[in-house]
């Protein structure tokens, strides 16, 4: 699925899958991703950065999914309140692999506030990074 945001398009992420309640993303190992350019490891924002993306994208449809059917001014008004609060990225092994994937899901939705957890495994099914990012919805 290609995205509207330049800065997925600048990481090159492909989104695989959203629905409103999970969601994830793939991506290619390249160059300026790298953190360690001799280990060929992954940087550790852009680690962060792809867990809070898919984190938002997560919060951002469960939000479209609470306000489905009611006035499309009151829909953008909420969808548009969509902001990371708080992020927690728990770096568990090296960035090493060709080919990654960014999984998320929601924990606990509800008006105000919504608590999403991410995963990054390599192409292994390595598990690189877990996050969680509490996000505002309302």
């Amino acid at each position: 699925m290609k995205s509207n945001d330049s800065f997925v398009d600048f990481l090159e992420l492909n989104i695989e899958s959203l629905d409103l309640d999970t969601g994830y993303v793939t991506f290619d190992m390249r160059e300026p991703l790298m953190g360690n350019p001799i280990f060929r490891t992954l940087q550790g924002g852009v680690i962060a950065t792809v867990l809070d993306i898919v984190g938002g994208h997560v919060a951002f449809l469960n939000v479209f999914k609470r306000v489905k059917g009611a006035p499309f001014e009151k829909q953008i008004k909420r969808v548009s309140k969509v902001a990371t609060i708080d992020l927690r990225v728990d770096y568990l092994q090296p960035g090493k692999g060709e080919r990654f994937t960014a999984k998320g899901w929601v924990l606990r939705a509800g008006n105000k506030v919504a608590v999403i957890r991410m995963e990054l495994h390599n192409e292994m099914q390595v598990l690189i990074a877990v996050g969680t990012g509490t996000y505002s919805v309302g």
